[in-house]
């Protein structure tokens, strides 16, 4: 019987040392260190990180995306590698963290990206509206529940042009996951993937960086440690393509106008959100980050 490897922490830090991404959608992404905000680094470096939307990632860098959002980029692993994977892109990354900010466009300069990658702190509608679609676009959202706030009877005709990647946080609110199906019904086709726990990862996952290693060792690299069972969308605009369809040769952007009154802003800090009861009087100033 063949001995595996036992690798302490230190020792997985040093596997990694080069922060090179093994595997994955975003294979050959470089981070300048080895930190991580609000989600484990080890998958991520190794490739494995949300491997359960691999196939949707790929579909996504195989799309003609001009423009990025990514609510909630954290130190940038999306943000910085779907710019590496669509080099017409525009990226735009919105963190309320200052530290996940700065590691963002550390990454960015690092990867050869900066001059196509916009980072700002504070996301709110009127920035999406402020984003004309020269193609196509998408928005990524990982806002820890606050998607319950962003996507809304009121918001929801803002984002009609646009491809939404959602991770749902049912966890903190049973209704989210639902509302939102009920709200993208009439313009958006929907896909949902569902996470897989972190035992079962250790024991199916067959990346070859592992082979070698026990069990320990491959529940230390590959453990997301997620609360729940988590929920992805995938929403992809009808809207949009009927438009597209309809209109042969447009090229022209499209931005969306609306009552920017009626839209909160969102504060989003990498992973780390803290929840605001909203009421008919909620203002901008009511959100705040942990």
């Amino acid at each position: 019987m063949k001995t595996l490897k036992a690798l302490s922490y230190d020792d997985v830090c040093q596997l990694f040392a080069d922060g090179r991404v093994r595997q994955g959608p975003f294979a050959g992404l470089r981070y300048p260190q080895l930190a991580s905000v609000g989600s484990a680094i080890f998958p991520k470096i190794l490739g494995s990180y949300e491997a359960e939307i691999h196939e949707w990632i790929g579909e996504i860098c195989s799309t003609d995306y001009s423009e990025i959002v990514d609510i909630g980029c954290a130190e940038g692993f999306y943000a910085i590698g779907l710019a590496l994977r669509r080099p017409e892109a525009t990226v735009y990354a919105y963190d309320a963290d200052p530290y996940a900010r700065q590691l963002c466009a550390e990454m960015a300069n690092f990867n050869n990206v900066v001059n196509r990658v916009v980072i700002r702190e504070r996301f709110s509608g009127p920035d999406i509206a402020a984003i004309p679609i020269r193609r196509r676009g998408l928005v990524v959202c990982d806002c820890e529940g606050h998607e319950k706030y962003l996507f809304t009877e009121s918001t929801v005709s803002l984002f009609a042009d646009w491809d939404l990647l959602i991770e749902t946080h049912d966890l903190f609110d049973i209704t989210i996951s639902t509302r939102l199906a009920e709200l993208f019904e009439s313009s958006h086709d929907l896909r949902v993937m569902t996470s897989l726990d972190d035992i079962q990862k250790v024991k199916t996952y067959r990346f070859p960086e592992l082979l070698d290693l026990d069990l320990a060792t491959r529940f230390t690299i590959l453990a997301e440690y997620r609360p729940h069972i988590m929920e992805w969308f995938f929403l992809k605009s009808r809207t949009r393509s009927a438009r597209l369809n309809a209109q042969e040769g447009y090229d022209t952007p499209h931005a969306l106008s609306f009552d920017t009154e009626t839209i909160p802003s969102i504060d989003v800090v990498g992973s780390e959100m803290e929840f605001v009861k909203m009421s008919d009087t909620t203002s901008d100033d009511d959100f705040h980050s942990s």
